[in-house]
């Protein structure tokens, strides 16, 4: 028998076991009799499942005596001649399942089956399957702002969810198209290393740009306090921080060690499916003492300190957590220093860190100064500043280079310093006289993510618009606004998924591209290739963005400007909290 690899929309199941007396018992309405013959019959059971089934643990109750049930994928164990248990720990289905049986017993009436609990849920009742179910937006529209941007706050930090890896709680919004995954990670090295988020519409889980994803969205928590509860996101933006953290605290397997990545990037970009149907090997990489890396260590502790003020007063233990490894990452950052993509290679070719380390050395101590109070951490940020010339002029805000954050930051924590906001004033004037634009409007500092680092650069300069020079707030506040404005809609459709006029439908993510039940998305790449909508609204995602003539077309194929990932909804979460209360 061959196994329906697909999945459907999880329903509790009523189970027929329990009849009113009298009343003459009937074969589960999910068991199919396939062929039968003189004392037996192969059954076949068509069912769903509340969690995909890793491992198989079935009892079967007949009506009547039944002398034995044969199970080819698995054991039969006969509990008494009305009641059998079959296993296997080899099954591993995603929802909708097919299991096949054969029961054998002495002449007379056939034995039915009455009750089948599949791994704890009673499934007699047959539920049919389609491929589409119906999946409510949470974030409802609120009228607030020219665009509603408490709305785009909800669904961007929705879309964090959607990203998830590992074993996803019980408060978890986006189903019923993503359940547990990779819950193997780490096994390869002995360490636990599930949870994360995965990078993009691929998943790998690289820990540099989670890690700048997770300090980000940290800070919009901490300086944009009043949007976000405006909003009414603060918990939920709070738990996206919280999911990094968690798994950033299982990576940090010793003093001198920090798993930087698991999945294989060239192996991962050839499977186009479900996480929950990943079967490939995800090797663990790290960097340690041997094998260093000074700008993950050092973006990570900045992550980790920065959640650890997020949690100050919510959680005063998980904060100490976070705060002392952080600590102890940055000296690690700081005694050990090597490029990142030097050590865990397979990086190289994806997220290089191309500005070097002296920025994330820079980053993290000022987060550490913030966290801390620590004067120590002061000085190591001016000695950065000197050794590594970060006061020359930032181009952009990224994953990658960190120097306009640690103007904006500085010039916060240490405002006696004047160089801080000097550099803050020159990076913003120069978005405004002198970057490139798209002739709509859209600052065009990368032709990558567009979108992505425009909404990056608009999270600076509403944050300048708060915390920086007074004189200049009011034309900051309006540039970002003409920022945002372009991604959500100004340019006659929006870039976000889910949101506004004409928005993205198609965008290059592999899960939200495969259909319920998944079967197809496995075959010839049918989700990738297939021209219509993606199965499933990936909501708050923003995508790449345009080319710098303002080219876009809604393609799943064109990854380089409508592929979404966690570090383009970072900053752009801020922002719009930013827009939120500035409002």
């Amino acid at each position: 028998m061959t196994r329906v690899l697909v999945q459907v929309l999880l329903l509790g199941l009523v189970s027929l076991a329990l009849l009113h007396p009298g009343v003459e018992a009937q074969m589960c309405e999910s068991v199919t009799i396939m062929f039968e013959s003189l004392n037996t019959y192969d059954g076949n059971f068509t069912s769903v499942t509340l969690v995909p089934l890793i491992g198989l643990d079935v009892l079967i109750t007949f009506d009547a005596a039944v002398k034995n049930v044969a199970f080819w994928e698995g054991g039969v164990e006969m509990i008494d001649n009305t009641h059998f248990r079959i296993t296997s720990q080899k099954f591993f289905e995603t929802g909708y399942v097919m299991i096949h049986f054969q029961a054998n017993y002495d002449e007379g009436t056939r034995p039915n089956v009455i009750s089948f609990i599949v791994n704890g849920q009673e499934s007699c009742e047959r539920i049919e399957y389609t491929t589409e179910f119906p999946f409510t937006n949470p974030c409802p529209a609120t009228g607030m702002g020219r665009y509603d941007y408490a709305q785009a706050l909800c669904m961007s930090i929705l879309f964090y969810e959607a990203q998830r890896s590992g074993h996803l709680p019980e408060d978890q919004r986006v189903t019923p198209w993503r359940w547990d995954s990779a819950l193997d990670d780490g096994s390869d090295v002995g360490h636990d290393l599930t949870g994360g988020y995965y990078d993009a519409g691929d998943h790998v889980k690289f820990g540099f740009p989670m890690a700048y994803t997770a300090t980000v969205l940290a800070w919009g928590l901490l300086d944009f306090p009043q949007g976000y509860a405006a909003a009414g996101q603060t918990e939920y933006g709070r738990a996206a921080v919280k999911w990094a953290t968690d798994y950033f605290l299982k990576a940090h397997t010793a003093e001198y060690e920090l798993y930087g990545q698991v999945g294989s990037g060239d192996i991962d970009h050839r499977f186009w499916g479900r996480p929950e149907d990943m079967y490939m090997e995800r090797p663990s990489m790290k960097i340690d003492s041997s094998a260093p890396g000074s700008d993950l260590a050092g973006e990570t502790a900045a992550a980790l300190a920065a959640a650890s003020i997020v949690f100050k007063d919510v959680d005063s233990a998980y904060s100490a957590e976070l705060l002392d490894v952080a600590e102890e990452l940055y000296a690690f950052a700081d005694e050990y220093r090597l490029e990142y993509h030097n050590s865990i290679t397979d990086a190289a070719n994806f997220y290089r860190s191309w500005s070097g380390y002296g920025d994330e050395l820079l980053w993290g101590a000022l987060w550490l100064y913030r966290a801390t109070g620590d004067d120590t951490y002061l000085t190591k940020a001016q000695a950065a500043w000197d050794d590594f010339s970060l006061g020359e002029g930032a181009l952009q805000f990224s994953w990658d280079d960190k120097k306009a954050g640690a103007y904006a930051l500085g010039s916060l924590v240490d405002p006696s310093n004047t160089k801080y906001a000097d550099a803050l004033k020159a990076f913003l004037t120069y978005l405004k006289n002198d970057a490139q634009y798209t002739p709509g409007g859209l600052v065009f500092l990368d032709p990558w993510g567009s979108n992505r680092h425009a909404a990056n650069v608009a999270f600076i300069s509403l944050w300048a618009a708060k915390y920086g020079d007074p004189a200049d707030a009011a034309a900051n506040r309006e540039w970002a606004d003409g920022q945002l404005g372009y991604i959500l809609g100004d340019f006659g459709h929006s870039f976000v998924v889910g949101f506004g006029v004409d928005p993205p439908t198609r965008p290059h993510h592999r899960s939200s591209s495969c259909p319920i039940p998944p079967q197809s998305c496995l075959n010839n790449n049918w989700g990738q290739n297939q021209p219509g909508p993606n199965p499933h609204i990936l909501y708050g995602a923003l995508v790449g963005g345009p080319d710098q003539s303002d080219g876009y077309t809604d393609s799943r194929q064109d990854y380089q400007h409508n592929e979404v990932a966690c570090d383009y909804n970072a900053a752009f979460s801020g922002a719009l909290a930013a827009m939120v209360e500035l409002n």
